[in-house]
């Protein structure tokens, strides 16, 4: 049986752990060749590293996506050169959480967390999306969040980030779409690896869900797998709630 990605490439930030390493490993698992993407030479390496032991092509492409235009332009350029001249798939799954309130955020955490969030994947996708075209066609992967559609009493900045993200989504679908490169989102639920035997307090946001448990990382691979495939040739625009069903339906225990 062929695997669904073979022949493709891919680039994947934010590569070097959780849902982006799941990604990068997912997409190699199924014939791409994954540009690895991160700030951590070590950890990059590591995933590069596994990612070849298991028969996978995998190469670590050092970037601090800090939402310059420089930065971004710099990463589609290397990460385009590792790849042997095109980009097929693009992920933009780099991003930082801070979860404080509104009237503990700083200018100074505003403005990083915007940049790296939403300037830097703008650009990145100003920056590949042209080559994409001119290749005749391509799939890129944004990453949103549960919290954009329903409010919590912490991380507004965050979850606002993650809101101009979705909205990039269909602007960039409507953009983008006509010329042969599909964009679309994911957007994960509560996703963490829990210790063994141990009870992180984030499940509780998970309780009253249908699947009443937090996502794994794997479980974000799998629809990004689907989305960078042909088998979603027709899906443009939308937003893909991978959440245990948090935001669209509520089970009431008996």
């Amino acid at each position: 049986m062929s695997m669904r990605l073979e022949g493709k490439t891919a680039l994947v930030t934010g590569a070097t752990s959780n849902i982006g390493r799941a990604i990068a490993e997912a997409f190699a698992a199924q014939g791409a060749h994954v540009a690895v993407s991160g700030r951590s030479a070590e950890r990059g390496e590591e995933v590069v590293a596994g990612i070849r032991a298991r028969g996978g092509r995998a190469d670590f492409v050092r970037a601090d996506l800090d939402g310059s235009a420089a930065a971004s332009r710099t990463l589609a350029e290397e990460a385009t050169h590792v790849l042997g001249g095109r980009i097929d798939v693009l992920v933009n799954n780099a991003g930082i959480y801070p979860a404080d309130s509104t009237t503990a955020t700083d200018e100074k955490t505003f403005d990083r967390v915007y940049g790296v969030n939403v300037k830097a994947p703008f650009f990145l996708t100003a920056a590949v999306a042209p080559a994409m075209v001119e290749a005749g066609g391509g799939s890129i992967i944004n990453l949103g969040s549960w919290i954009a559609r329903l409010g919590i009493p912490v991380g507004a900045l965050y979850s606002s980030t993650k809101g101009a993200v979705e909205t990039l989504t269909r602007a960039w679908a409507a953009e983008f779409g006509p010329q042969g490169v599909r964009v679309n989102a994911i957007s994960p639920g509560v996703v963490l690896t829990p210790a063994p035997d141990e009870e992180h307090p984030a499940e509780v946001m998970m309780k009253g869900t249908p699947a009443n448990r937090m996502g794994s990382p794997e479980d974000i691979a799998n629809a990004a797998v689907y989305l960078a495939a042909d088998e979603s040739a027709f899906v443009h625009g939308i937003v893909l709630d991978v959440d245990g069903g948090r935001t669209t339906a509520a089970v009431i225990a008996a």
